[in-house]
């Protein structure tokens, strides 16, 4: 029975960490409610078992709630579904890497690539940008340290990015 009620308090701890993220997620038209929240953690527990993780104090969806709120690419409709993968791509990216970023360079990596390399595209961030970042850290890579994960894929980077200069060259060549 000890067990139990610990359990309990823990999950009513973190559901209540996760409604109060909305305070700051609000001014930015992205709320949940107690059941979005519910589920959420839900699919938190499903993702620690099947990534083997374990994740004490309120956990990490309040700290992807903030990071992610202004993102151009999540509104209210996509928000419960966005923060679901979110959070599964966090874990398993924390086992790819060791653990050898800590969750707000993992994050700020994950926000950077989500918002000007991936445009959105949650598959193309977990099956490309962070799987080369992820690769380079556990080769050795260090260099996050000192950039606390901010602007670091484009050393890693493999595929040629659009440049506007030359997309202005070719415009001219055309007419």
């Amino acid at each position: 029975m000890n067990k139990d009620w610990m359990v309990l308090l823990s999950r009513q701890t973190q559901l209540a960490k996760v409604l109060d993220a909305n305070q700051k997620t609000q001014r930015f038209g992205l709320t949940l409610t107690e059941q979005d929240a519910q589920v959420i953690l839900e699919e938190r527990q499903r993702a620690l078992k099947e990534e083997r993780r374990v994740e004490f104090g309120e956990g990490i969806v309040p700290k992807i709630m903030e990071e992610f709120c202004d993102s151009s690419f999540i509104d209210q409709n996509n928000y419960v579904e966005t923060l679901i993968r979110l959070q599964e791509i966090f874990y398993l990216y924390k086992n790819e890497m060791q653990d050898e970023l800590t969750d707000e360079e993992l994050l700020h990596f994950m926000r950077e690539q989500f918002e000007n390399t991936c445009f959105g595209d949650l598959e193309y961030l977990e099956g490309t940008c962070l799987n080369i970042f992820s690769q380079a850290i556990r080769a050795g890579y260090r260099g996050y340290e000192a950039s606390r994960g901010y602007g670091e894929y484009g050393s890693f980077d493999e595929v040629k990015r659009w440049d506007y200069e030359l997309y202005l060259e070719a415009l001219q060549d055309l007419f």
